[in-house]
C-alpha cells in the first residue's frame, strides 16, 4: 500500500482541452500531523476515509490506506474535522500509459492548480506535457493537509 507520485504546478489553462473527466471533491482532515494524516473525502457520488503515512526523504513515496465509506457517514465526519475545508475539481488527463490528476482548487485556495501523476516506482519514466510548470514533489506547502490550514489566498509568495 505504497503511494508513489510526483507533483507539478500548472500556471496555464491549456490543459483543459485535454480533460477526459472532472469530479468535484470536498475533503477535510481528522488528523493532519506530518507523521499521519487521516482524511475524509467526498468525491462525486462516493466517499472515502484515507490514512497516509509520512513521506520518504524525496517526498515521492509514502504509505496510503483508503476505504470507501457511505457518503452519509462522510457528511457526519466532516464537522468533526480540523478547521480548513478543501474544495476542488479534479480533472483527469490520460497521457501515454499514465493519467494526470489535475486539482483546480476553489474557495480560499482559488488560483492554485496542481498536477499529480502516480507511478509504479520512483525511477519510472513518464511523459511530461508542455503545460506542466515547476515540480513541487516533496514540498509540504502543496500537500492538501497544509493547504487546509494555510489557505493559498494568504500566501505572500505564490508559485
Amino acid at each position: 500500500m505504497q503511494e508513489i507520485e510526483r507533483k507539478f504546478l500548472i500556471d496555464t489553462d491549456v490543459y483543459k482541452i485535454e480533460v477526459q473527466k472532472s469530479t468535484r471533491i470536498v475533503q477535510a482532515y481528522l488528523n493532519s500531523t506530518p507523521e499521519r494524516t487521516v482524511r475524509v473525502r467526498i468525491k462525486g457520488e462516493k466517499a472515502f476515509l484515507t490514512i497516509k503515512g509520512k513521506g520518504n526523504d524525496s517526498g515521492t513515496t509514502r504509505f496510503e490506506w483508503e476505504k470507501e465509506i457511505p457518503v452519509s457517514e462522510a457528511e457526519q465526519l466532516l464537522p468533526l474535522c480540523e478547521p480548513g475545508l478543501i474544495e476542488k475539481v479534479r480533472h483527469e488527463i490520460p497521457i501515454g500509459k499514465h493519467t494526470y490528476e489535475i486539482d483546480e482548487f476553489h474557495g480560499v485556495n482559488e488560483g492554485l492548480v496542481v498536477a499529480e501523476i502516480e507511478l509504479q516506482s520512483e525511477e519510472e519514466t513518464f511523459e511530461k506535457p508542455s503545460w506542466l510548470a515547476k515540480e513541487v514533489t516533496g514540498d509540504h506547502h502543496y500537500y492538501n493537509s497544509f493547504i487546509a490550514k494555510h489557505p493559498y489566498n494568504t500566501w505572500v509568495i505564490k508559485k
